[in-house]
């Protein structure tokens, strides 16, 4: 963040690269990755519903392929993305202290962040995470200030909460199962075949089914922002060469005791949380070394722009599995899929590197930042020559 007085008056503008953690955006870039993987799988090639009726796994590669994206990614991603969200509000909260405007302009960064995850729901995705983000973020602002201890102790009772919810008869009831194999199969219709219209309509009548979904999420969101604030707050991430101990422990204990709980079938709302911190870990001790550090030098770029290319992802996928593109959804399999995303992936790495050699951030970035400061921001790199 830069500041310039004139008077009185504050003058408040992003962050500059230089304060960047790359470490923190590499995280970022690598957790991206995994939340595409799962959301295709899961999601953009079948129906999000038909793993709450009957079904069975694929066999062979496409079996395989399942089977390791459930157990090494699917909600684990995810849960290491919120933290970093709450990590990257209890940063901008220090950096903006040093003006008088921290709270009103992070509530701003939170509300257009609303206004453009409402965007990505109903007229791009329905599976959109942003408008959860916005509304936890919203949630967890007024808190960010807290003792670290109370920080600590208020992540620990929304986990708590998720955790007696995940075992309590929720708080909406999903349909029916025969409800369900009866939209599965209309989806199944509509999603490889319908025009873009028709794809729209069935997106927009499925948020209903998506509510007790993030209700019964919402504490877990809550509490990874917290957590990420709290992680913050204890200096870690700032001084990473002081900590590698730390890391190392928690990347080894984080990593084999999800695992463990994992693969046991056992506490399957807190073992993808205990995996996520173990990942976090591992990356975080990687970018301690001279050498090590350069294998996550490809991953930062893309996670600079985590916002614009998740959205991104979700035009192209859109665009690869429903009708009114290549009309996919239903019928490719779990390695096919999964190579997609490789793909695309690979490309967005490439993309973000190169758009970030020439601009400051990426496009939704830049419209997120603009708006939040109320000012046009300086886009061209070459703008601040």
């Amino acid at each position: 963040m830069t500041n310039a007085s004139s008077g009185s008056e504050v003058v408040v503008a992003a962050v500059p690269q230089g304060d960047r953690i790359d470490a923190i955006d590499a995280l970022r870039g690598l957790a991206l990755f995994g939340v595409a993987a799962v959301n295709v799988l899961t999601e953009f090639r079948v129906s999000l519903y038909q793993q709450f009726i009957a079904s069975v796994r694929a066999d062979g590669l496409d079996g395989a392929v399942e089977r390791f994206v459930s157990f090494f990614l699917e909600w684990k991603a995810i849960c290491l993305f919120s933290i970093l969200f709450g990590l990257g509000l209890a940063m901008q909260l220090e950096r903006l202290s040093r003006g008088d405007r921290a709270y009103p302009l992070l509530a701003r960064r939170l509300l257009v962040l609303l206004g453009l995850g409402l965007v990505h729901l109903v007229f791009i995705w329905n599976g959109d995470i942003l408008t959860e983000y916005a509304l936890a973020g919203l949630l967890v602002l007024p808190m960010l200030r807290m003792p670290r201890w109370l920080l600590g102790a208020a992540a620990s009772c929304a986990l708590a909460l998720h955790i007696v919810l995940s075992v309590s008869p929720p708080l909406i009831s999903m349909p029916s199962s025969s409800a369900l194999a009866s939209h599965v199969a209309f989806a199944s219709d509509v999603y490889p075949s319908g025009t873009f219209l028709e794809v729209w309509r069935l997106s927009v009548s499925e948020l209903p089914l998506l509510l007790p979904l993030h209700l019964s999420l919402f504490p877990r969101t809550v509490a990874l922002f917290l957590f990420g604030a709290f992680v913050w707050r204890c200096g870690v991430v700032q001084n990473l060469a002081a900590h590698r101990r730390l890391l190392q422990g928690v990347a080894v204990a984080g990593i084999a005791l999800g695992f463990a709980l994992t693969f046991a079938a056992q506490s399957e709302s807190i073992a993808p949380v205990v995996v996520a911190l173990g990942y976090g870990a591992v990356v975080l001790r990687i970018a301690t070394g001279e050498r090590t550090k350069k294998v996550l030098a490809p991953f930062a770029a893309i996670g600079r722009m985590a916002f614009t290319n998740y959205v991104a992802q979700s035009v192209i996928f859109g665009f690869v599995f429903f009708g009114y593109g290549l009309g996919l959804f239903g019928r490719t399999g779990a390695a096919s899929a999964l190579l997609i995303v490789v793909a695309v992936y690979g490309l967005q790495v490439l993309f973000s590197a190169f758009w970030l050699r020439r601009f400051r951030f990426g496009p939704i970035e830049w419209l997120w930042r603009s708006l939040m400061y109320n000012r046009k921001q300086a886009m061209r790199i070459d703008q601040l020559r």
